[in-house]
C-alpha cells in the first residue's frame, strides 16, 4: 500500500505543485494591482487549495459519465441560504464532500488530498511564524473573514513612535483639537494583545480598551 502511494504522488505531485504556485502567483498579482481584499489568511489558503480541489474532483468524474452525474448532484449541497462568514469556509464544506467523493472511487485520491490540505494549513502557519521573525506578517486579519480577533483601542497624549511599524494597525489619526493620537489594532492571538498592553501600562496619558470578538 505504501509503495502504491508513494507512486501514485509521483504521478500527481508536478501538476498539483503548479496548480498550487498558480494560484499563488495570482493572488500575488492582484495584490500588486491593488486589490487588497486578497490580502487575508483565508484568501491565501483558499487560492492554494481550491485549484487542487479542482483537479482531484476532475481526476475521479473523468470517462464516467453516471459519476459525473452524481457529482453534479452532491456538490451542489454546498449552497447556503445565509452569508457565508469567508470563502475558506466554502472551501472547506466543499473539500469534506470531495474527500468522501473521491474515497468511495479510490482511496489513494482522498488520502492525496487529505495531506496535501494539512501540509498547506501547516505550511501558512510555519511561513507566518517566519515573518514575524523580521516583523511581517505573511497575511492581514480580517474583520470580515468570520474569525475570532481581538481588537485595541488606544487613546494617547502623544505620538506612540514604536506602532508606526506594527502590522496590526488597522487604523489611526491624531484628533487636533483634543490634541490626542488613536489607534485601533487588531491581533488574532491574546498573548499579542497581552503583550502590547504591557508596555502602553507604563505610559503617561495612555488609555486603551480590548474588545474580543
Amino acid at each position: 500500500m505504501a509503495s502504491e502511494i508513494l507512486l501514485f504522488i509521483q504521478q500527481h505531485l508536478q501538476k498539483v505543485i503548479f496548480l498550487s504556485i498558480s494560484g499563488l502567483i495570482i493572488r500575488q498579482t492582484l495584490l500588486l494591482l491593488g486589490q487588497h481584499w486578497v490580502r487575508g489568511y483565508h484568501h491565501l489558503a483558499t487560492y492554494t487549495i481550491l485549484p487542487v480541489i479542482a483537479y482531484v474532483v476532475t481526476s475521479v468524474i473523468s470517462n464516467n459519465l453516471a459519476l459525473s452525474l452524481g457529482m453534479i448532484g452532491a456538490l451542489s449541497i454546498v449552497r447556503f441560504r445565509n452569508p457565508v462568514k469567508s470563502p475558506l469556509e466554502l472551501i472547506m464544506f466543499f473539500a469534506l464532500l470531495t474527500l468522501g467523493i473521491a474515497a468511495s472511487v479510490n482511496i489513494l485520491w482522498a488520502i492525496f488530498l487529505f495531506l496535501f490540505i494539512f501540509i498547506v494549513f501547516i505550511s501558512i502557519e510555519i511561513l507566518d511564524n517566519f515573518f514575524k521573525l523580521f516583523d511581517r506578517k505573511a497575511y492581514e486579519i480580517s474583520f470580515s473573514e468570520g474569525n475570532e480577533v481581538n481588537i485595541l483601542e488606544i487613546s494617547s497624549a502623544s505620538k506612540l513612535e514604536f506602532l508606526d511599524n506594527n502590522k496590526n494597525i488597522k487604523s489611526f489619526n491624531f484628533d487636533s483639537d483634543n490634541n490626542e493620537w488613536s489607534y485601533k489594532i487588531i491581533f488574532n492571538k491574546r498573548d499579542e494583545v497581552n503583550d502590547l498592553i504591557s508596555k502602553l501600562e507604563n505610559i503617561d496619558k495612555c488609555s486603551f480598551n480590548v474588545h474580543y470578538i
